[in-house]
């Protein structure tokens, strides 16, 4: 069961490492965190940051790792609630943590090296780091989601799958006021468009859900 104690105890230490990281961002980047908070209702985040992306920016690695962690919490309760019981120690869950975050930065790295190439880098950084922005926000929004479905509520598969819609409806919703700035760009480029979806936004995801599920 989820509710096991050994696995409730790893579950803890991983959401207070999560808010350890948000509060070091929010003590250190207070304005900023302030704008950041707001994201899904204005874009002042979004046009203040965006001129200024660094390559190590302290920021966004705070809350990534916060994003990493609250994900593999929510993989975690979603597999056990969706396929059978995962037996969960510290190595097993350092490995879910680890092998989310090399994917994560293979991918941006692997997307930045076509920007590269194809030779669009403001484009494609302006994307990611709209794109890296709203995930750190859901990120955020993941902690009570799993404090909920560790301490209070049995999470079942219908309220997975309700839950599951819910982050998927907004982060949908996100970034399309993203591509809503490249509207003519991607219009003109709808094949090269479709092409980057499916390769480095869809496949990548099914690849790991099935290495996820047969693993």
């Amino acid at each position: 069961m989820l509710r096991d104690t050994a696995s409730n105890e790893i579950f803890t230490i991983l959401i207070m490492c999560g808010l350890l990281a948000i509060s070091l961002a929010k003590v250190a980047y207070t304005n900023r965190f302030n704008d950041f908070s707001a994201i899904l209702l204005n874009s002042k985040y979004l046009n203040i940051y965006s001129k200024d992306q660094k390559f190590l920016d302290w920021f966004d690695a705070l809350m990534f790792i916060n994003f990493i962690i609250s994900t593999a919490i929510f993989i975690c309760i979603c597999y056990n609630a969706l396929f059978s019981n995962l037996q969960l120690d510290i190595n097993v869950m350092f490995k879910i943590v680890f092998s989310i975050g090399i994917f994560l930065l293979v991918k941006v790295l692997f997307e930045r090296l076509l920007a590269s190439i194809f030779n669009i880098d403001e484009v494609m950084d302006n994307y990611l780091f709209q794109k890296t922005s709203y995930k750190n926000f859901f990120g955020m929004l993941l902690i009570p989601v799993n404090a909920i479905l560790i301490y209070s509520i049995t999470p079942s598969k219908t309220i997975i799958y309700i839950t599951l819609s819910l982050l998927i409806f907004l982060t949908i919703a996100g970034l399309s006021s993203s591509l809503k700035r490249y509207r003519s760009l991607i219009k003109s480029n709808l094949f090269y468009f479709i092409l980057y979806l499916c390769t480095l936004e869809i496949a990548p995801y099914i690849i790991l859900y099935k290495f996820v599920t047969m693993y």
